[in-house]
């Protein structure tokens, strides 16, 4: 797995994960970042699968000069793996994971699928003096998951511990969350942009994270409203599977309910 070190320290940083082919939140959550005197933007992969036209996120990316790592998603595309290496146990995640990956894999063009398998796996940088290190499930796994009420403080220690790492960033799940260890340490699970959390709103939410020297990272979650009602008449239209459109609509889960 490729590591990329940025040599420029940052103040404040915006940080997202999953867009899902989800172009229009993609654009929504640029432009708010655009407005909250942010360093850098960076995505923690997963830019197809879910939504509809998964080319139509790469532009948008390369416009608003967001610095990009690789997903499972990417990286199975990019490598024309049978699946997407989700990381699902359920017979019936793995069944719609089986459909969603079909459709990226066969909408995506040979030219964004080069792009993405030679994109870092992690990225590692000085945020307000802490190393910190970019990762997609988790410091030791691509895919793996971390939720909130099944990682312990003990495990956090022990994944910042490997990493060499101060403040760890990840996604993966689709839920955001923050642990603060009582060393100073931080996880930060920094959500999804490409569909809602599960909370019956249809937002989205991103990170935005600030460092000063000397002061505690300050971890701000930002919701993000956009046109999801497009976005399901262009799923309907491309004919993705009804449990995917609506959960675009409710704001609730219908698939990836082993979580």
């Amino acid at each position: 797995m490729i590591t990329l070190t940025e040599r420029r320290p940052f103040r404040r940083i915006a940080v997202f994960g999953g867009v899902y082919s989800n172009a229009h939140a993609l654009r929504a959550t640029l432009a708010d970042a655009a407005t909250r005197d942010v360093d850098a933007v960076f995505c923690l992969g997963d830019l197809g699968g879910f939504g509809p036209h998964p080319d139509r996120v790469f532009p948008l990316l390369d416009d608003g000069g967001v610095r990009v790592i690789q997903g499972n998603y990417d990286l199975a595309v990019g490598q024309g793996h049978a699946d997407c290496g989700c990381g699902y146990t359920d017979p019936r995640d793995n069944h719609f994971a089986r459909l969603s990956y079909a459709y990226t894999l066969s909408h995506t063009s040979t030219e964004h699928r080069r792009w993405m398998a030679a994109l870092p796996g992690h990225r590692r940088l000085t945020l307000g003096g802490r190393s910190t290190l970019l990762c997609h499930g988790s410091p030791r796994g691509i895919s793996e998951f971390l939720w909130e009420s099944t990682t312990p403080d003990g495990l956090i220690a022990r994944l910042l511990d490997a990493a060499g790492a101060e403040i760890v960033l990840c996604t993966h799940s689709g839920i955001k969350w923050q642990r603060r260890l009582n060393d100073g340490r931080h996880l930060v699970n920094v959500g999804v942009i490409g569909r809602p959390e599960n909370d019956g709103t249809t937002r989205v939410w991103y990170a935005v994270l600030t460092a000063e020297p000397g002061a505690d990272l300050d971890v701000e979650f930002v919701p993000i409203a956009y046109d999801h009602e497009m976005l399901a008449r262009e799923m309907a239209a491309e004919a993705l599977a009804p449990e995917f459109v609506a959960t675009v609509r409710t704001g609730w889960w219908t698939t990836c309910l082993e979580a």
